[in-house]
């Protein structure tokens, strides 16, 4: 599998963010796809929207979209090749990234034109 091929997640995710010193909710751990990233200034966090975290700041709204098949860590420009498609049409991302593969957000109301850019740049969504 190329890293041409990707694929939407089911249900919709929020983005949020905690103080740092705040202890990860445990019910974050219900969602089927959760992200969890830590600096000295935030702690941020993605999950399903139908979780609710009381985070200090949220963004709701978001799709998911997974590139399939595993990133060797020497491939290069796969997330560039993404975001410059979707920056070419005023789609703005969130990307999040594991050790297998990559993952690139998009607000639900711009799933259709990201769909749509990616597929003219010759990515295909699987079911």
């Amino acid at each position: 599998m190329n890293n041409k091929t990707l694929k939407i997640l089911n249900g919709e995710f929020t983005i949020h963010r905690f103080d740092p010193s705040e202890v990860i909710p445990t019910q974050l751990f219900a969602s089927e796809f959760f992200w969890i990233g830590k600096t000295d200034t935030e702690l941020s966090v993605v999950c399903s929207s139908a979780i609710e975290l009381g985070s200090t700041k949220s963004e709701t709204g978001w799709k998911t979209i997974r590139v399939l098949g595993q990133i060797d860590f020497s491939a290069i420009g796969v997330i560039a090749g993404i975001t410059s498609v979707l920056a070419d049409k005023g789609i703005s991302v969130y990307v999040v990234s594991t050790f297998e593969t990559d993952y690139v957000l998009v607000k639900t109301q711009m799933l259709a034109g990201a769909i749509e850019a990616l597929t003219e740049s010759e990515y295909i969504f699987e079911d």
